[in-house]
Formats: structure tokens, C-alpha cells, sequence
């Protein structure tokens, strides 16, 4: 089997694939938006790693009769599978062809991004898992992103750090209070090439005013430096509402902007630590400008 699906292969329906992210990203990509290169390492990947490692018995016994309101026990044995995954090795052929995949990223860095010239592409490893949200539960958020990963060997790291993240304590919590088998639930990983938004603004999307369901606008959240600090909620985001009839016809549909004020960025670390990102203050002269023009 193959390791690996590149984002070409794959669209919204991929979800048993790539997991949720990596579908969309798939769908994406494919409709010709300007989405960055990459690819997922597939949830059967994550599916073989735990069978031919013996992980999954193991962590099958570590879970069995357990009590998700026992906070203590739920802690140890949440730590004791995090120790299993790390003592692991991801097997070789797997290895290889997450960093063979990682090299075609690395041989197109200069045309996807401008990078400081160092060995290696600098990518996001995101995960995504293969349940999907339903009315009832929301898996979104669960399990580990990785930025600013550069090099083969860390890359395999973070892959094995996103796979151990399906077993956190408030993930096996979560799964067990909602009647999901911890089995049931894969894991991909999404490979991607970072954009230099540490040195200008990202922010996120909603394709509807998320206070009321209005469907006629769309609500963009934007701050300086990478998006994990809106994710993360640790800073107040400039809001923007776009109306969308407006924009269809030409005109200028931008009916409210709110400036936030944004005094964190997240930026690159780029002085050799294991530290990946760092947040840095804001001058107050920006903060009180709008992140977009």
C-alpha cells in the first residue's frame, strides 16, 4: 500500500483517507484555490503502525474498564500511551516514504514559498482525524498541529507525536463519554508547506455570520503572524462581515469591520531550538491598525 495520497488525489469524499482536514484540503486544491502544496499521510498508515508495532494490543489493555471520571487514572495511563508512541519506531518503508514525499516538497521550496535558505522546506503537520462531527459530538481541535517542522527526521517525529495525540486524556475522555470506540477513529496527517504569514496577517473564514446562521455574509477573523493564535483563542481578532449579494455585483461589500487588538503575533523561531514558533508583542501603533487593507 501507499503511505502517502498527495492533495491532487484527493477530495471531499477522501475522509476515510485523509480524515476531515485532509479532504477538504484535497477538494480544495483540486477546485484550483491557492492552497499550499502537500500531502497525507493516510489514516491506514496510522491503522498499520499501531497493528504491526504492537501498539494497538497494548494500548487495548491500557484502556480496558476504564473510568473517564477518574481524572487520575485517566492522566496516568493518557501519559503511559504517550510514552509507548515515543519509545516506538515508525517502521522504515513508512519512514521512507514520508521522507521521500517530504523531498518533492523540499525541491519545490523556492517556488512556494520565500524561505531563509536552509536545508529543508519548513512544514505544518496537522492532524486530522477520520471521524467527522455530528450534531451530537465535535471532534474538531483533539489531536496536535505541528508548525515551522523543517528536516526528515523531525518531520517523522511530529508525525509520531500527531498519531499519539488520538490519546490524550481529553480525547480517550471525550471518546468514551460520547460511545466512540478509541479504535474506530483514525488518524491522518496533513504535510504542508508553511507560508511566511509570521511576516504579515492570516486569520480565519466562515462562509456564514456564526452568531445567527445569516447566510448572506461572511465573517473573516484576522490577525498578525501565524492563525493558531485565533484557533487557540489567545488573541482578539479584527472582524470583518462581508455582505455576499454585494460582492456578487461588483460594489464594495464590506458592512461592519471591528478592529481587535491583536498585542501577540505568533512568528518562525528560527535560532535552532527545539522551539518551532514563538509569540512576540504587537507595537501599539499596529494593533490599532487593521491586520487587512
Amino acid at each position: 500500500m501507499s503511505y502517502v495520497a498527495w492533495f491532487k488525489d484527493l477530495n471531499k469524499n477522501s475522509i476515510p483517507i485523509a480524515g476531515g482536514k485532509g479532504a477538504n484540503l484535497g477538494e480544495m486544491f483540486n477546485l484550483s484555490l491557492p492552497v499550499p502544496p502537500g500531502f497525507c499521510v493516510t489514516a491506514q498508515t496510522y491503522k498499520e503502525f499501531i497493528e504491526t508495532t504492537g501498539l494497538k494490543s497494548k494500548i487495548d489493555m491500557l484502556l480496558k474498564d476504564l473510568n473517564e471520571e477518574d481524572t487520575e487514572k485517566l492522566q496516568k495511563v493518557a501519559e503511559q500511551i504517550q510514552d509507548l508512541f515515543s519509545l516506538e519506531k515508525i517502521p522504515e518503508d513508512m519512514a521512507e516514504e514520508i521522507g521521500d514525499s517530504y523531498e518533492v516538497l523540499d525541491l519545490n521550496k523556492k517556488s512556494a514559498h520565500d524561505l531563509v535558505q536552509t536545508k529543508g522546506v519548513f512544514v505544518a503537520v496537522r492532524s486530522s482525524a477520520t471521524a467527522e462531527d455530528l450534531p451530537s459530538a465535535s471532534f474538531a481541535g483533539q489531536q496536535e498541529t505541528y508548525l515551522n517542522i523543517r528536516g526528515e527526521h523531525a518531520l517523522i517525529d511530529s508525525c509520531k507525536r500527531c498519531f499519539a495525540s488520538l490519546f490524550t486524556n481529553r480525547a480517550i475522555h471525550y471518546r468514551i463519554d460520547k460511545g466512540f470506540d478509541h479504535f474506530k477513529v483514525a488518524l491522518s496527517i496533513g504535510v504542508q508547506t508553511m507560508v511566511r504569514s509570521d511576516l504579515g496577517a492570516s486569520g480565519v473564514m466562515f462562509s456564514i455570520d456564526t452568531e445567527t446562521g445569516f447566510k448572506d455574509v461572511v465573517l473573516i477573523n484576522a490577525i498578525y503572524g501565524l492563525g493558531e493564535n485565533i484557533v487557540q483563542g489567545k488573541v482578539n481578532p479584527d472582524e470583518y462581515y462581508v455582505f455576499k449579494p454585494t460582492l456578487k455585483n461588483g460594489y464594495n461589500p464590506i458592512i461592519s469591520k471591528v478592529v481587535g487588538n491583536k498585542n501577540i503575533k505568533m512568528v518562525y523561531s528560527l535560532g535552532g531550538s527545539k522551539q518551532t514558533t514563538k509569540d512576540v508583542g504587537v507595537p501599539e501603533e499596529d494593533r490599532r491598525k487593521f491586520a487587512l487593507d
